[in-house]
């Protein structure tokens, strides 16, 4: 396999550049995209027995077609990819055309966030408050349901960053950009609760900046939090597909339902493009359907 990736990169010298030294010096390439590129990119070459620089738009739509894959969202992904290393190769001048150029993106069927109910979220934050962990764990739920805030932002909070007297928390979202998010009077107090009786007993002798602490004494991570809310869930019998985003979502679809202004969950999710909050709405209108065909005046005709 090795020699294999050895013969097609020595083939494909731009491709070498590409994915070993410009994918790693742009800004913000997560270690994950930079795999994925590479796997990608890698399968790509290996279809064509030529430099794939000398490619063309039927090609790559030949290529997408014989993919094994059927799902839309792969093959959209998979065309992004394409596209951006023969744009980097126009950008280098070492094309002059981009061959995914005019290549339409695959349809994406609109899927609608999962989202729990108000009876689901109580019942997922009635747990019990015995340990410094399952103060850790409350304090983390409640403030990601209170706040609507991504589990990367939650997990990078740091203790300069909390202005409980003024019911507030500051965040770094995508792009670092930094917004204040108010946070409601129970998430506070748990999160008091947290700080007083839990934080320390988890950090022992140890500093930190970050608000949330692991059985390890560093921060909280996505991965561990996921864990605990997957199994918490499966305890509660709540049967959905849970990820710490269900809490993310479930805040604005609440938001929403009880009248709250479009712009303003905009502001509050971190979202640049209202578009993308717009989805919620789709959520609130599902919502509105299901109790208007509830009702028994609907059930007369």
């Amino acid at each position: 396999m090795k020699e294999e990736k050895e013969d097609i990169l020595n083939r494909n010298p731009e491709l070498k550049i590409y994915l070993e030294e410009h994918l790693y010096s742009e800004y913000n390439t997560s270690l994950n995209t930079i795999k994925s590129y590479t796997y990608d990119l890698l399968n790509f070459a290996r279809y064509f027995k030529v430099n794939i620089i000398k490619l063309h738009s039927d090609d790559i739509r030949e290529y997408l077609r014989n993919e094994t894959t059927k799902k839309a969202k792969t093959k959209a992904h998979h065309l992004t990819t394409l596209n951006n290393f023969y744009e980097y190769l126009v950008t280098k001048k070492i094309i002059n055309i981009n061959p995914c150029v005019g290549i339409n993106m695959p349809k994406l069927e609109k899927k609608l966030p999962e989202y729990l109910t108000i009876e689901e979220v109580n019942n997922l934050l009635d747990i019990k408050t015995s340990t410094a962990y399952d103060l850790r764990n409350l304090a983390m739920l409640e403030l990601l349901y209170a706040s609507g805030i991504r589990i990367s932002e939650l997990c990078n909070l740091t203790m300069s960053n909390l202005y409980l007297n003024d019911n507030m928390i500051k965040v770094f979202g995508k792009g670092s950009k930094e917004r204040i998010i108010p946070i409601n009077d129970y998430a506070k107090d748990c999160l008091i609760k947290y700080l007083t009786y839990g934080r320390g007993e988890l950090l022992g002798t140890k500093d930190s900046e970050y608000v949330f602490i692991s059985s390890r004494k560093t921060k909280m991570t996505r991965q561990a939090f996921f864990k605990f809310l997957k199994k918490l869930c499966e305890e509660k019998g709540i049967k959905k597909n849970i990820s710490p985003h269900i809490l993310r979502h479930s805040f604005a679809t609440h938001l929403l339902n009880n009248g709250a202004d479009l712009r303003i969950v905009q502001e509050l999710l971190g979202h640049s493009d209202i578009k993308t909050t717009q989805i919620y709405t789709h959520l609130t209108n599902e919502h509105l359907k299901k109790e208007y065909e509830k009702h028994p005046l609907m059930n007369q005709h």
